[in-house]
């Protein structure tokens, strides 16, 4: 992979390139952003980049510095994850004992540290030595999706250099372009990703689309008097608890643009802009209060189903709000 691989980002990139070309990479970068924007991957090819024997201010994905990043057994590039629920002082101190040597091969010794912000506080001041006092031939990268629960002092030691949500079109050309995906289901991939490349390529993967039109047909067919065709969304949306937390997003963006559509007329940015005839059928039947409401009542079953509520329970109750949203 190279820099070429990355769906937009272009001002990152062009700031890693020429700190490349000046000479004045810094010891210690803060890759921060929405999650699936391509903070990763960027810190990976910038970490090739600086190690690659062939191509200037890129990977080449030729040499053998390039296919050992590729086989994930380079010497000198080093990639650490949350092992659980935190990053532990054991694992800082693990990362640290391997700071302590030069290069093998390269020019620069590349540390990735993954979630950073998932580092408890025992590995965080761990890890401040390290950044007070750097090493010249070591860069340390960590990548963040919530930079704000990381220590302002590690954060003030860091090169900050923030990776902005996509376009709905950078996403759609990304997948159409290089996945050869067809342009409407990419469309609506792209409409309900938020700016994340990567969770349009999860959602893709997740049968996303299939789910996504079970739920929206039923909701679209709710009716008052019809109370066990109601409950009956509950199986559709799923038992499992991510599964069911993607369900209940498609609730929540589904009224959404209901009042979007509503309000302002316009689909340009409707998420279900696909799904326009039957948008238009619940805008007309449905009250601006009833439709706000029923935006609160997903976003409290999210957060219970979140916080391990009971999901039977949780579920027949939104369910039961939804058709009447202020009983």
């Amino acid at each position: 992979m190279s820099f070429k691989d990355i769906c937009g980002q272009e001002k990152p990139i062009a700031f890693l390139k020429n700190a490349m070309e000046r000479g004045r990479v810094s010891h210690a970068y803060l890759f921060s952003g929405l999650s699936g924007v391509g903070k990763r991957t960027t810190a990976e090819i910038f970490a090739r980049a600086l190690n690659c024997r062939e191509a200037p201010l890129d990977a080449c994905g030729r040499c053998a510095s390039c296919l050992k990043m590729d086989r994930e057994n380079h010497p000198d590039i080093l990639i650490l994850k949350p092992e659980g629920q935190f990053i532990r002082i054991q694992e800082i101190r693990a990362l640290q004992n391997q700071m302590r040597f030069k290069p093998f091969e390269g020019g620069k010794r590349v540390f990735i540290l993954v979630d950073a912000e998932r580092m408890n506080s025992a590995a965080a001041n761990a890890l401040l030595k390290t950044l007070e006092e750097p090493a010249p031939s070591n860069i340390l990268i960590l990548v963040s999706s919530r930079p704000h629960q990381l220590p302002l002092t590690i954060l003030s030691r860091c090169q900050p250099l923030r990776f902005s949500p996509l376009s709905t079109e950078q996403i759609i050309s990304c997948l159409t372009e290089r996945l050869k995906m067809d342009r409407e289901t990419a469309s609506v991939l792209a409409a309900s990703a938020g700016g994340s490349i990567g969770k349009a390529l999860k959602l893709h993967k997740d049968a996303y689309l299939k789910a996504r039109e079970d739920i929206l047909r039923k909701i679209a067919a709710f009716r008052k008097e019809d109370p066990i065709g109601v409950l009956s969304l509950v199986d559709v949306l799923g038992k499992e608890r991510g599964a069911l937390l993607e369900g209940l997003d498609i609730l929540r963006t589904w009224y959404r643009d209901i009042l979007v559509y509503r309000e302002t007329g316009e689909t340009d940015k409707l998420f279900h802009r696909d799904c326009l005839e039957a948008l238009k059928v619940c805008a007309e039947r449905m009250a601006v209060p009833d439709i706000l409401q029923n935006m609160k009542t997903v976003s409290r079953a999210c957060n219970a189903i979140e916080r391990n509520a009971n999901k039977q329970l949780t579920l027949e109750t939104m369910l039961f709000r939804l058709v009447h949203p202020f009983s």
